[in-house]
Order: structure tokens, then sequence, then C-alpha cells
């Protein structure tokens, strides 16, 4: 028997080990959490001290006579779809279940499957896709169906239908969740009659997903079950085209008049807010140039007229880059139509060739481009930075009056002016030892790892602050008006004259210099970097910030987790399995299995790509049964199975769970942003009865497809 095919290598020990390490890191990506690590205060202490003394970071503030300090610092290491199995992989290889030819296998690659290849394709690829979407156009283009439905509920939702799948097929599932999502959240908010946006956001999320089955270029799952089995592009598209069509068509009149069958989700007629006059006769403000719209972001954020109305301003008067976007789209329709034409010529060479000189030259116009209008959004983000720090500052001194008002109702008033005279003493003092840097050193890195945390940083420190004093982590220019400020500014000697006080002082913060904060550090350099990429280079700034790089370690350490399950004879038992299914079921079983499988798998097997991986190697490993035997798979029957996990692992993505994609994980964290709330028994809920029309209209197209265009001839291998 081959070796590959060897099931007697399941009794090992160290196979046991690997199925049960792959299943709980599957178990942790599907549900994430942090492990609370206590390490002792002085070695904190000493590790921010040596950072300080190395310029990395500021020097941390001595705390007070009065301050409690535990013995121990609480740190919170998360486990999630990034650090989970990278882990995995890391025991393995300590107890020696696997070794070279699995990490070999897992990135170089093997048996047709490149993760190197992969990963560079999809990246510069998405960077394009992204690009595009930073321009504006896909707002723009939401903006003009909601201008040409008009008012009435339900064109609108079969416009915006047609729309998001039109470009999902095109540039993919990604894009259309970035700037889609956010258009409808907006949207769904400024209608006066749009109850819950329950039916919009899972419809979009839903087509986003089953556009992207066309393509091979629209998701990295396409390329990997393309690579796997030798699959040409255009010859992918034309298996996959009609299933995935006829499903979009038979899909929306169930979406439509049964499973948001309701008036409050999707009105007859659609009440909108009006923009006023002098809102229709603003230029549209590019949302890349940072604090570009000054504070209007957080008063649209309120829940009252005025947030509506920039709510409103933001759909129904979007920016537009039309030189970007124009640019943008010729070369990702290039790019494409280079990619098919290789691919179906039959030469074998890898398909990022194309794409990574494609998104380089993209990459250079967004960086020239930025350069030759670096003046403008400076002035337009300086502008917009002082107004958000100006409020900032009046907020705080009005708190603090408040304060004082009630402090004042309160207390004798000469111990009243006792305490005032001591504040103001003591925040003098403050004021002169904590200016040492107070713009750029280590207090508020709890609140930005903590932000950093959600997204899957592997390390959080959000908790060292327990009763540890820092002097505040903001980039330079940014005001600071804490408390020990504002009551120096609101004492009695400063009330007349704090206005002045605080233009003053905005001065020194936004144009800082190391007489009054003391030396850059690393941290401070890099912020200031920052800052600057952004307002010279806005759009590629915000691109890079979009790009899905988190992808890249989870799909390697999953390749690798994967080959372990091959090398360990896990894989030949469940092709064995599979063998046995199709046996009983035949051609339309096989569909059905697969299709089912495949699905279900999304959810419980490291999101679609890990399931992509799992399946693939099981498929090839079933090839190879038959080839031993000598009992040759029917042409039909290998191409049914191949095609329904295509459209498995595509609409597994709109499943039961937000990890059953990382587009899911996108989504959920978009419409967190906007103030929708959508748990994960909502999630579970709404999908199934979409997830379930979905594959038994594409399972059954497919049935009939392979039974049009495939025979009983015996399946041969590219």
């Amino acid at each position: 028997m081959d070796d590959e095919l060897d099931t007697s290598k399941i009794k090992s020990w160290r196979s046991i080990i690997t199925l049960i390490i792959f299943v709980i890191t599957n178990i942790i990506v599907l549900f994430p959490f942090h492990i609370p690590i206590y390490v002792p205060r002085w070695l904190t202490n000493g590790l921010l001290d040596l950072l300080s003394a190395m310029r990395i970071i500021a020097p941390r503030t001595p705390p007070g006579p009065n301050d409690k300090q535990s013995i121990f610092v609480k740190l919170r290491f998360p486990l999630n779809f990034i650090t989970a199995p990278l882990i995995a992989d890391l025991f393995l290889l300590a107890i020696l279940a696997i070794g070279r030819k699995e990490v070999h296998d897992g990135i170089v690659g093997a048996d047709n499957i490149n993760p190197i290849d992969i990963m560079v394709f999809f990246l510069t690829l998405a960077y394009i896709a992204i690009s595009i979407d930073a321009s504006g156009l896909i707002r723009y283009l939401a903006f003009k169906v909601l201008q040409k439905a008009g008012k009435v509920g339900h064109r609108l939702f079969f416009y915006l239908f047609i729309f998001f799948f039109g470009l999902g097929s095109f540039i993919g599932n990604d894009p259309i969740i970035l700037s889609g999502t956010a258009f409808l959240a907006y949207m769904t908010r400024v209608s006066s009659n749009i109850v819950h946006p329950r039916a919009w956001i899972h419809s979009q999320f839903a087509i986003a997903n089953i556009a992207s089955a066309i393509l091979v270029s629209s998701n990295p799952t396409n390329l990997v079950l393309a690579g796997a089995f030798k699959i040409k592009f255009i010859v992918y598209t034309a298996n996959m085209i009609v299933p995935v069509v006829v499903t979009a068509i038979v899909l929306f009149p169930f979406l439509l008049y049964i499973i948001f069958a309701d008036e409050t989700l999707i009105p007859l007629s659609i009440t909108m807010h009006e923009l006023s006059e002098d809102q229709k006769k603003k230029a549209p403000v590019n949302p890349n140039i940072p604090n570009a719209r000054g504070t209007a972001e957080e008063k649209e954020d309120a829940d009252d007229n005025e947030g509506k109305q920039l709510s409103l301003e933001e759909i129904m008067n979007p920016f537009l880059d039309k030189k970007g976007a124009s640019f943008g789209g010729i070369i990702m329709a290039a790019t494409l139509i280079t990619v098919l034409a290789i691919n179906a010529s039959g030469k074998e060479k890898p398909v990022f060739w194309v794409t990574l000189p494609a998104a380089f030259v993209m990459f250079c116009w967004d960086i020239v481009f930025g350069w030759l209008h670096r003046h403008d959004t400076r002035e337009i983000a300086a502008k917009g930075r002082q107004e958000v720090e100006e409020a900032q500052a009046e907020r705080n001194m009005r708190k603090r009056e408040e304060e004082q008002q009630a402090l004042s109702e309160n207390m004798d008033p000469g111990i009243l002016r006792s305490a005032q005279s001591e504040q103001y003493d003591a925040s003098g003092l403050r004021h002169r030892s904590e200016h040492t840097d107070g713009d750029m050193s280590l207090k508020s890195t709890n609140s930005d790892i903590a932000s950093k945390d959600d997204c899957g940083t592997p390390l959080s420190l959000s908790v060292l602050d327990d009763n540890e004093k820092f002097p505040a982590l903001q980039p330079l220019g940014s005001v600071t008006m804490d408390s020990k400020h504002l009551a120096h500014a609101t004492s009695p000697e400063a009330l007349d004259s704090r206005q002045t006080t605080y233009t003053i002082d905005e001065e020194k913060w936004r144009y800082p210099n190391d007489q009054d904060h003391g030396p850059h550090t690393l941290v401070s350099l890099a912020a200031d970097l920052h800052r600057w990429s952004q307002e010279t280079f806005p759009t590629m700034t915000v691109v890079v910030s979009h790009m899905p790089f988190a992808l890249v370690p989870f799909a390697f350490t999953m390749f690798i987790l994967v080959q372990a399950l091959v090398t360990k004879g896990w894989v030949p038992v469940f092709a064995y399995g599979w063998d046995h299914w199709v046996e009983k079921t035949g051609t339309v079983g096989s569909i059905g299995g697969m299709g089912f499988l495949s699905v279900i798998l999304c959810n419980f097997a490291g999101t679609n790509i890990g399931t992509t991986i799992l399946l693939s190697r099981v498929i090839q490993a079933w090839q190879k049964i038959h080839e031993v035997s000598g009992v040759p798979i029917t042409d039909r029957t290998w191409w049914a199975t191949v095609y329904s996990m295509a459209l498995g692992v595509n609409y597994g993505a709109f499943s039961t769970a937000f990890s059953a994609s990382l587009a899911g994980l996108l989504w959920r964290d978009i419409l967190a942003r906007k103030h929708i709330r959508v748990g994960s028994l909502e999630f579970a809920r709404v999908n199934l009865p979409i997830i379930a029309i979905s594959m038994v209209i594409g399972c059954a197209v497919l049935v009939g497809e392979v039974y049009i265009v495939r025979s009983d001839k015996p399946y041969v291998p590219a």
C-alpha cells in the first residue's frame, strides 16, 4: 500500500495527539478567548525601564505615595485564529509529531497546492480591489442605485441585490463588505420607517459571498481549490457561473417575500430624511484623510436629528476620486483579463507574476497622487484636527466648571478656596514634572493596546494600568487637557484668561520641541510617521490598513496542521470514509454529501479556508485510493464532488458562525463600529434558512449540469 494511504499510523500516540490538537485548535478559532497571565510587577517595571532607556518608549511616571500597587500585573494573552494554530504547530514540533517535511509542504507547497503563490496572488489582487474601494467608487455607485430606485422599498432592495452581486463577482467579497456594509448601516439609520437593518445587512453579506464563487480570484478558497485540482480559471468560472447565478435569481424572492416579509424590515415606501440646501452645496469630504470631517464623526454617533443628518450626508453626498477609480478599474480589468488569458494558455507560470506588477503600479499611483495633492490633504487634516481639539478642550473645561460649581454648592467657601489653592499649586507642580514627553509616553497604551487586542494582536497589556501611572500616549499635535491642566485654567486667578491660556498651550502642543516634551522615542516617531503618512498619502495608508494580512499567518499555520493530518494517516481515513459514502449514494450523493460537509466544516474547521485545505487533501487522497485499486472514478462523480465543495466553502461563509470566514469577522466588526450589534445566535438564526435555500438551489442546478456536460467515462487527471 502507498505510504501516504497507510491508515495504521493513526494508532501511534503522536498521531492521536495530532488529531486532538487539530480539533482543539479549530474550537478555539470558533470561540476565541484570553488567558490571564500574572507577572511580577518588578519584572514588568524593569522591562518598561529597559525599553525607556533604549528610547523605545517614554519614561514611566513613578507612582504617588498614596497609590497602592499589587505585587503582580495581569496580562491578557489572546487565543484566536492567529495565535491558536501557531501554538498548535509549535507544540507538534516540540513533541516531534511534525518535522521539516510538514512545515515545508505547508508553506512552500505540495500536491499542486502552493501556499506562498496563493497568498501573494490574493494579497496583490486585494490591494487593487481595496484601492478601488478607497477611491469611493463603491459608495458612489451605491448612492446612484439609491437615487435610481427612489423611495420604493422593494425596488431599492432589488437594485442593491443586483448591484452587490455584480460588483462582488468582479472584485470579490471583501471590498463589498468594507464599503457596502457601512453604506447600508447609514442608509437604514436615516430611514424613519426601517425599524431594523437585519434584512439589508444579512442579504448583502449572503449575496457578496455567493458572488465570490464565480471567479477564482474573488476568494482565496477558490485559489486553493483551483490549484489543488489543476483547474484553469476560465474552466472553473464556466462550471460555477450557472449554479451561482441561478442561486441568486431564486434566492431573491425568498429573501423578499418569505425570510424578510415584514414591512418594518423592507417597507413598501421608504421615508428618508432630507438634506438641507447648505448640505447639498457642500463639497464631499475624502474620508481617507484623518479628521477630514472634524467633529462630524463624533456627532453622527448620537441618536438625534443632527446625527442622522450627518449620516445622511455620508450617503447622499459621497466622495469620489474619479481619477483613482478610473485608473484602478482599468488596472483591475487588465489584470483579470491577463490572468485568465495566461492561465487558459496552459503555461505553467505563477499567476502572481501578473498581479504583483499590477499591484505595484497601483501602489505607485496612490503614492504619486497623494504626493501631488499633499498640501491640500494636510491642510484639510490640520483644520479638522484643530476643530476636534477645540471641541475636546471645550468639553473638558465645561465639565470641570460643572464639577467646581457642584463642589462650591456643597462646601464651605473657606474650605473651597483652600482646596482650589492647593489644587492650583499641585497642578502647577504636576504640569512641570509630567510635561517631559507628555504627548508621547506610555500612559494610554492601555486603551491603544486594548483596541488592538480586539483585532487579534498576539499580546495585550491592557491591564498594565493597575494603580500604575503613566503619562499620556497621543500623537504629537493633540491637545491633552486633563483635569490637572483644567484645574489651572478654571482656578479663580485664571478664569478670565483661560481662553488665552488654552491658545498658548495649544500652540505648544501642536508644535512640540524637545525642551518641552523631552527626547523623542521610537513610539513617538512611529506615531509621527503614521500621522504624516495619513496626511500625505491618505489612500495608500487606508488601503494598507485594510489589507487582510492576518490571513497569511493563519493560512500557513492551517496548511501545516492539515499536512500533519496527512502524514499521520488521518486524511486517508477520512478519504476511505468518503469513498464508502460515494459508493453507496453515487453522483447525487457526492454532491449533497460534499455540499453539506463543506458548509458544516466551515464553522468547525478553521473557517472556509481551513475547510478548503482539509477537503482538498481528502479528495486528493480519495483519488489515490482509486489509482491504487485500479477502479477509476467517473468523470461525472469527480467533478460533481469538486464543484459541490466549491459551492459549500463559498456559501458556508454565511451559515452559523462569524468565524466561518474571515469576511464574517470583518463584517461583524464594521457593524459594531456603526453601533449595530449582531449576536451569534441571531447570526445563526437568520442565516440558517438563507444557507439552506442557497445550497439546495446550487446543488440541484449542479446535479443537472454534471449530468448534461459530464459522462461516466473514467476521470483522467490533468
